[in-house]
């Protein structure tokens, strides 16, 4: 019993003290914290979160949770968070979970604590079936609780691998990212980065130094850039905050919400069966001469617009998420503007990557082909060009979602085959008049077949256009795949966005199992 002294707090008593405990948690316990953020042209992990998610959305998960450990003087600094944000919200009216670090709290440095919120939720949005997007600011395992900051990163790794294919993963870094921490993002199936503010790197520039003597500034190692361009980490690279967090919602709107269900069909106004008129120009009949395949996936696609993975790194092949007649492709297309269309190492890897994560998302695979075949040389193969290319083919064999494949112009040799052929389980192999179709373009195969005949001739020369004229006539001319039934269909290229609209709705139902396995062995 209380005494007739005591007063009990009146629950507007407790609510005006809950109150103030959230905004305490809001607003952090250093006001200063948040202008130096600020002063790096950098937002703060709430106002992160209201750019993402749909406006008065978002419902936060364990805003009160607070560290307990000691040492080193953390018993005496508890602030409230622990230095992540998490919780769920939608975006364009879809349950997204998120979590974001707050660097104004130890940096957003991870702890026991801190990893216990970002594990709880990981498992809710594996549970609920939801994309989960982590926006990353953190400078990595909060040193002063040892190997229980490494353990908790440890069940952030678990619950990626986890997750890989159960539901869309998309890591955004707005800020630094560097040791294992690195990890986490290059687990989940897209990357986006800012220019300046993001780096990530395993070492950083002065362990780099001690080590090897090389010396280099953060964004040299591992800033937006060096990762769109060189490595390949990054998938997409802005400017600034506010685009990033915008273009992840638009990514976020292509994308089912798990593996058990189909991307959101919305309806663009653009008629299925629209002529594409301006093909019949786009591409040159003459296999040699160069083009842009951007404007070729932009007639086809609904409105012109299209989402493209990985632009600077792997420019040799297009990977593009886009509409088609309101439903979500992805698309897969050789780029004679860089380096002609090759396959290369990076080019392999690029697409394998792209069409593995199709496949678990039910995306549709549109597949448009131009290419003289793998890039020779002693690099390529030296850094296994033979390992790395069988990755896009493994995906391809691999995959069960409906696929076409259209060939536009030319197709040799073994890209032929790896740009998902008829042969390796293309649902419908389509053509344009212009496609060829060979072992190798035909002044090679010349070269080849009639070498003797040619050296032999007192007009080598002449003797080698006539030999070039009769291997095209006879074997590359564009209905000899067709007449043995590796192509469905040669079409009209003004009739191209008709007949993919019309595929893609005849495989809308496809069914197929892979043989019962615990998994397989693709190439590394």
């Amino acid at each position: 019993m209380t005494t007739a002294e005591e007063t009990v707090p009146s629950i507007m008593d407790r609510l005006d003290e809950l109150r103030s405990l959230k905004e305490q948690a809001r607003e952090g316990l250093d006001p200063a914290a948040t202008d130096r953020q600020h002063a790096k042209g950098k937002l703060t992990a709430h106002e992160r979160i209201e750019l993402l998610l749909d406006e008065g959305s978002f419902n936060e998960v364990e805003p009160l949770r607070r560290h307990r450990a000691t040492g080193f003087g953390l018993e005496a600094k508890r602030p409230y968070t622990d230095g992540v944000v998490t919780g769920w919200g939608t975006v364009h009216g879809r349950t997204v979970f998120v979590y974001a670090h707050d660097f104004r709290i130890f940096g957003g440095a991870l702890g026991e604590a801190h990893a216990t919120k970002i594990h709880k939720i990981m498992d809710m949005a594996i549970s609920a079936g939801a994309p989960l997007v982590s926006l990353n600011d953190g400078a990595g395992a909060r040193i002063q609780e040892g190997v229980t900051a490494l353990a908790g990163y440890g069940g952030i790794f678990q619950r990626n691998t986890r997750a890989s294919g159960v539901i869309p993963q998309i890591s955004v870094m707005l800020g630094p990212c560097a040791g294992g921490a690195a990890y986490s993002p290059a687990l989940t199936d897209f990357v986006f980065m800012v220019r300046e503010i993001s780096q990530m790197f395993i070492t950083g520039p002065d362990v780099v130094k001690a080590v090897t003597g090389e010396e280099i500034t953060q964004n040299g190692l591992g800033g937006a850039d060096v990762h769109a361009g060189i490595s390949g980490v990054a998938h997409f690279v802005y400017d600034d905050e506010e685009s990033c967090l915008e273009e992840v919602r638009f990514l976020l709107a292509l994308l089912p919400a798990n593996n058990r269900e189909l991307a959101p069909v919305e309806d663009a106004g653009d008629p299925a069966d629209r002529p594409t008129e301006a093909l019949r120009g786009l591409v040159p009949a003459d296999p040699g001469q160069s083009y842009d395949i951007r404007a070729v996936i932009e007639e086809l696609v609904d409105s012109g617009e299209h989402f493209e993975v990985h632009p600077v790194w792997g420019a040799n092949l297009v990977c593009s998420l886009a509409r088609l007649d309101g439903h979500v492709v992805g698309i897969v297309a050789n780029q004679p503007a860089v380096m002609a269309g090759v396959l290369d190492i990076e080019s392999s890897e690029k697409g394998a990557r792209f069409v593995q994560f199709c496949d678990a998302f039910n995306i549709p695979l549109v597949t448009l082909v131009d290419v003289p075949g793998f890039l020779p040389g002693v690099a390529q193969e030296h850094n296994g060009i033979i390992r790395r290319g069988a990755k896009l083919l493994y995906a391809y064999c691999n995959a069960t979602v409906p696929r076409i494949s259209l060939v536009l112009r030319k197709a040799y040799g073994g890209a032929y085959i790896v740009m998902d052929s008829r042969s390796i389980g293309a649902d419908l192999a389509l053509a344009w008049p212009t496609n060829e179709i060979a072992v190798m373009g035909a002044e090679g195969a010349a070269n080849v077949i009639f070498r003797r005949e040619i050296n032999a001739a007192p007009d080598p020369e002449s003797v080698r256009s006539q030999r070039i004229k009769d291997y095209r006539s006879e074997l590359m001319h564009p209905y000899y795949g067709a007449e043995r039934g590796l192509i469905d269909d040669v079409i009209d290229p003004r009739d191209t966005r008709g007949a993919l609209a019309r595929s893609l709705a005849m495989l809308r139902a496809k069914h197929a199992d892979l043989p019962s396995r615990k998994h397989g062995n693709p190439p590394q």
